[in-house]
């Protein structure tokens, strides 16, 4: 099977990297594209550099498509009549829909959502498939990414919730612990590194222990904040404060993104 990746950014740099290094089903050196050819020039030796996306189409039998939303439509449009019926294509863009890529394209279409933690084989990578991508080809794709964490499947129209949930978790997760290892320094003559280290660390362990055990949320929370006891006035602060903080969180991002399909289908339709 041979694989490529049409963009050279961070994520068509990190997929290359891990697919060479994590999968047993590439037949040979992966090949790569960019707009820029100058920016892959000198990774001949790594992989098979393409001087354009029509060379990278015609060689390989799953490509994976890393660009912007407002550049979509221009890669298929070059590659279009390069494609054949049984090739894949991967778009990692949430906000391109199947109808869209296929009112350009009637190919196999696949979208997956790594996250930054693909960096250390953990993503939860989403996927859904259009209508053409059979079971096996399933299997394929779900093989081939397992190499940098674990494949959940979804449909397309909870893509976008998904994608708050694993994509954008990594960064929200780091804004509420640096918020509240900054509230810490307040109350504390301990160095900001040891405070930094004994939260990341705990939360670390906190995950591993629900997971090991199987523990839910309440079922930590109970354990640890035992009643009338210290640890229960900082979940009730929690409880009654984060919710509306949460509820925003998730109204915001939602509406961003769907502003960026929004452009995403005025790009397609031009």
């Amino acid at each position: 099977m041979k694989v490529g990746v049409i963009g050279y950014g961070s994520m068509g740099k990190m997929l290359l990297e891990k697919l060479s290094l994590n999968s047993n089903l590439i037949d040979e050196k992966l090949y790569v594209a960019n707009r820029s050819y100058e920016k892959i020039a000198d990774l001949a030796k790594e992989y098979h550099v393409c001087h354009s996306n029509q060379e990278i189409a015609k060689e390989v039998d799953i490509l994976f498509i890393c660009v912007r939303p407002i550049n979509m439509k221009n890669v298929l449009e070059e590659i279009k009549t390069t494609l054949r019926e049984e090739q894949m294509i991967v778009s990692l863009n949430g906000s391109i829909t199947f109808e869209q890529i296929e009112s350009v394209c009637k190919n196999k279409v696949v979208k997956a959502i790594p996250s930054v933690l693909a960096e250390i084989n953990k993503s939860q990578t989403l996927l859904c498939c259009n209508a053409l991508v059979n079971e096996q080809d399933k299997v394929t794709i779900k093989d081939l990414l397992s190499g940098i964490g674990s494949v959940i499947e979804l449909p397309e129209s909870e893509m976008g919730m998904g994608s708050e949930l694993v994509s954008c978790m990594p960064g929200f997760i780091a804004a509420i612990f640096n918020e509240i290892c900054l509230s810490a320094q307040k109350h504390t003559s301990i160095a900001t590194e040891k405070i930094v280290q004994m939260v990341l660390n705990t939360m670390i362990g906190t995950g591993q222990l629900m997971i090991e055990n199987d523990h839910s949320y309440q079922e930590v929370i109970t354990r640890v904040a035992t009643k009338g006891g210290i640890t229960e006035e900082g979940v009730k602060v929690i409880q009654e404060s984060f919710p509306q903080v949460s509820d925003s969180i998730f109204e915001k991002t939602l509406e961003k993104r769907r502003q960026t399909a929004l452009n995403a289908q005025k790009a397609f339709k031009e």
